[in-house]
């Protein structure tokens, strides 16, 4: 049963912690607000402020789960407020087991400073939960996939579209890395894990999947420096530096150039080409 009074003071205590520059937005001369406003507290979590303003007056319908995970992600939760979210709102915390999509308020505070940076939070299967903008103009908005095609490695397999970023003499070697990543993956989370459900799904369906897959791989890794040929600005060669969440398995990929480099150039581009269509 939903605890409204509890709900609605938790809200308010967390919106009131969190500054406006811990999530990267100016604070402007004549905020008055301890914290956030209700308004960006509510556009943080991708709802109305109507919506949100009421659970914190304790009223409108119960939260869904999906509500409350979009709150939990705007505020900054930390896995354990997020599940005392949950609670209080009558719901039971989703399993910790695997790779949830609730990105971490360490691994979210350094995403938000990374505003002019392409970079993205994906999870050990490839998904991307959060992006930057220049992020999605360089390998697409991940906002707009669903379902087994949120991993860049199930697309490479299935989507011929999904290869067109990448360079073609990589594109053998990358399929080597997927499949045997997906393999570590499946090893360590079990067969009943979503990794399990992914590869059987792969092995109905890609002859290429199989292949690889009877091969047994473990320990590829992609390099560190990523050739990819964007449709509007053209061949860019990026470096990618990783940050590893051990508590969610999330990752922080963040791309740079060599700077005064003609990829360096093009990054400033993209600035102003915008996304591209997801891929």
């Amino acid at each position: 049963m939903i605890d409204r009074p509890a709900l609605a003071d938790f809200l308010r205590s967390r919106r009131d912690a969190l500054q406006p520059e811990d999530v990267g937005l100016p604070r402007g001369p004549r905020r008055r607000t301890p914290g956030l406003r209700r308004e960006e507290a509510a556009a943080l979590s991708h709802m109305s402020a109507d919506y949100y303003s009421r659970l914190e007056r304790e009223r409108g319908p119960q939260p869904s789960p999906q509500m409350l995970a979009a709150i939990a992600q705007g505020l900054h939760l930390s896995r354990a407020e997020r599940d005392h979210l949950f609670h209080l709102a009558g719901h039971e915390p989703t399993s910790r087991a695997g790779a949830g999509d609730h990105v971490s308020p360490g691994l979210m505070r350094i995403l938000d400073r990374l505003d002019d940076t392409p970079a993205e939070i994906v999870t050990e299967l490839g998904e991307t939960l959060r992006q930057t903008r220049p992020g999605a103009a360089l390998t697409g908005d991940a906002s707009a996939r669903t379902g087994s095609a949120r991993s860049l490695g199930y697309r490479w397999f299935t989507d011929p579209a999904a290869r067109r970023l990448y360079a073609a003499e990589d594109h053998e070697f990358l399929s080597r890395v997927f499949a045997a990543g997906l393999r570590e993956i499946v090893g360590r989370r079990g067969p009943g894990s979503r990794a399990a459900a992914l590869a059987a799904d792969l092995r109905a369906r890609s002859e290429e999947f199989r292949r690889l897959w009877a091969l047994h791989e473990i320990g590829l890794r992609p390099a560190e420096t990523k050739r990819f040929v964007h449709p509007a600005v053209g061949v860019l060669d990026l470096h990618c530096q990783t940050l590893v969440d051990p508590e969610t398995a999330h990752t922080l990929m963040v791309y740079t150039a060599v700077p005064g480099s003609e990829s360096a150039e093009k990054l400033r581009l993209l600035a102003v080409v915008g996304s591209i269509a997801p891929v």
